[in-house]
């Protein structure tokens, strides 16, 4: 009874001790030099990084992870010189792709003047970003990318994810070819592109361009001109009132439906091959009446807003 008694404690130690040895882990702190109107620049070869504009200045960079190894893995620099701060991790051979099969390899939490220039770039993890007063570039090619609330240019670019973003004042240019785009509250003009899921916007002041081969497309309270093309969904654009920027909408996976103000001037080209067109808004029919083709001009014309559909219907309605 004496050494199972024993034994049971020393098995009741170890099991306490593992949970201790698994958090351990790595943490790196750098405190970098950084003035207002500076640049920021990281460039990993793995690990998701999440970025946040504060007031004070200088930049502080955290790193951790779950591995307890991970300066054997990786090689850091760190480099502040008041007007830019550069963060580089680079791997140490090629033995640690086995090592970051095993799970996430690190965590980048980066704090830095609002108003700089944010350039980030890794190859193995999600980026998120938010108060920001600058230009923005943001490179992944293993995760999602989340912007919110910056005041300048974004530019946001991933393979493997998808890519939210809100509250922009600038312009806006998204690419991924492995998931969804949401974009919403852009003062500016936005070109979004995705081979791998759906498109939607909300409230775009400027110009959009969208394109999709895995999705549909839903654009609402567009301010300028609206050029959206899908193979793979519906195409559904509501124009802010007063909009008469035209534009081109088509899809080959679905129906195509434009929501116009009923009082603007424009040219409508619409024709179908997959339904019928319809119009609960008067135009002035220009040639021959058909079911499938509507070219006409709404209030005297203007710019053109073209609409092509082979998956489906085309309706224009009044917004």
């Amino acid at each position: 009874m004496r050494s199972f008694s024993r034994t049971a404690i020393l098995a009741l130690i170890v099991l306490l001790a593992l949970p201790v040895a698994a958090i351990a882990g790595t943490r790196i702190e750098k405190q970098l030099e950084l003035s207002s109107g500076g640049t920021f620049r990281l460039d990993t070869d793995a690990g998701s990084v999440s970025v946040v504009g504060e007031s004070s200045g200088g930049a502080v960079v955290v790193v951790t992870s779950k591995h307890s190894d991970l300066e054997d893995h990786f090689k850091f620099s760190f480099e502040g010189s008041g007007s830019e701060a550069r963060v580089r991790a680079e791997r140490r051979g090629s033995r640690v792709f086995n090592w970051f099969r095993s799970g996430p390899s690190m965590h980048f939490e980066v704090r830095v003047p609002k108003d700089v220039r944010v350039f980030i770039d890794t190859s193995g993890g999600r980026i998120e970003l938010e108060t920001i007063d600058g230009d923005v570039d943001l490179d992944t090619s293993g995760g999602s990318i989340t912007v919110e609330d910056v005041r300048g240019k974004v530019v946001a670019d991933t393979s493997g994810g998808s890519i939210h973003i809100s509250e922009v004042w600038g312009d806006v240019n998204a690419d991924t070819s492995g998931g969804s785009i949401s974009i919403s509250a852009v003062d500016g003009n936005v070109v979004a592109d995705t081979s791998g899921g759906g498109i939607s916007m909300d409230d775009i002041s400027g110009d959009i361009v969208a394109d999709t081969s895995g999705g549909g497309i839903r654009i609402e309270e567009a301010g300028g001109s609206v050029h959206a093309d899908t193979s793979g969904g519906p195409v559904t654009v509501g124009f802010s009132p007063g909009n008469s920027r035209g534009g081109s909408l088509s899809s080959s996976g679905g129906g195509v439906t434009a929501r116009i103000d009923p009082s603007v001037g424009l040219d409508i080209d619409a024709s179908t091959s997959g339904g019928r067109v319809y119009s609960d808004i008067p135009v002035t029919v220009r040639g021959s009446v058909s079911k499938t083709v509507l070219r006409g001009k709404l209030n005297g014309g203007g710019a053109v807003l073209k609409l092509r559909s082979s998956g489906g219907g085309i309706k224009i309605e009044s917004n």
